[in-house]
């Protein structure tokens, strides 16, 4: 496994599958590193938003960082969602919009306490039937890792 955290720029031409973790960043725990340990057997590349340092105080550190994110969700071959309990997600739920309208992997998982996981579950079931709606980091990497 290959590990690329925001706002890192990295050759990306390799190839192994790109995976972008989205999911709640703010105000919630750091479960971006509980799917790096699940996943850390894969050849995957894990494209990671959140930072372990993010500037506060620095104006442009949202637009280096939502450029980022915007630059790599298109070049991943893969995206995964996590709607954590603690937040809400907005940008995730505008994210999972978004990608759930095209043709690239997607996997989804809410935790059973998300208290938007009913529109998740409905949205997610209209415009990508196929879908498996995960209620575990656990349960969505073992999606994640035997998808075809």
């Amino acid at each position: 496994m290959r590990y690329i955290e925001a706002i890192d720029e990295c050759e990306l031409s390799d190839t192994s599958q790109k995976l972008f973790l989205a999911g709640g960043i703010t105000n919630c725990p750091d479960w971006q590193q509980e799917m790096r340990f699940e996943l850390r057997k894969t050849d995957f590349t894990l494209l990671n938003p959140r930072r372990a340092d993010f500037p506060i105080d620095d104006p442009s550190a949202a637009l280096d960082q939502i450029e980022w994110e915007y630059n790599m969700l298109r070049r991943a071959d893969k995206i995964m969602f996590w709607f954590p309990k603690e937040t809400v997600c907005p940008i995730v739920l505008y994210e999972l919009g978004a990608w759930s309208m095209s043709n690239k992997p997607i996997f989804v998982g809410v935790h059973p306490g998300y208290v938007r996981r009913q529109d998740v579950e409905i949205q997610t079931g209209l415009a990508r039937p196929n879908v498996k709606i995960n209620y575990s980091i656990a349960e969505l990497a073992n999606t994640i890792v035997s998808f075809v």
